[in-house]
């Protein structure tokens, strides 16, 4: 399976997983100049927006460690840009959910519950 089939299969997992959570899926592969987002997921309180991570079994790094500063940051711009157009007035909170695949099948999933904060960028990018 290549790589692009195998981060889409993560993804679908992750949107089912949230919608078991009890949340709405209302967007997914949501995209802007200044980045992209996953999965945008809600409920009456929250507006979360998912970076997906999936990897094979044989990786020798996590997966959340592929959500740097620079990845957060372009995260942030274009949740910033969703709410803005979506006029939406609920807490956001960035998670990150790792799935782990052995021949094509998700086996193993990790959901980082506000994995990152928009001012977690050395108090000099504040975009809330």
């Amino acid at each position: 399976m290549d790589k692009k089939a195998l981060g889409g299969r993560g993804e679908d997992f992750a949107a089912e997983y949230y919608k078991r959570l009890g949340f709405s899926v209302t967007a997914r592969n949501y995209s802007c100049r200044g980045g992209e987002i996953d999965i945008i997921a809600e409920n009456s309180e929250y507006i979360i927006f998912v970076e997906v991570k999936t990897r094979s079994q044989n990786t020798l790094y996590s997966p959340s460690q592929a959500v740097d500063l620079k990845k957060q940051k372009r995260l942030c711009i274009a949740a910033m840009k969703y709410i803005t157009e979506n006029e939406i007035e609920k807490q956001p909170q960035f998670d990150v959910f790792e799935a782990y695949a052995q021949n094509g099948r998700i086996y193993k999933v990790n959901r980082i519950e506000n994995a990152f904060e928009a001012f977690d960028f050395g108090g000099r990018y504040d975009i809330f």
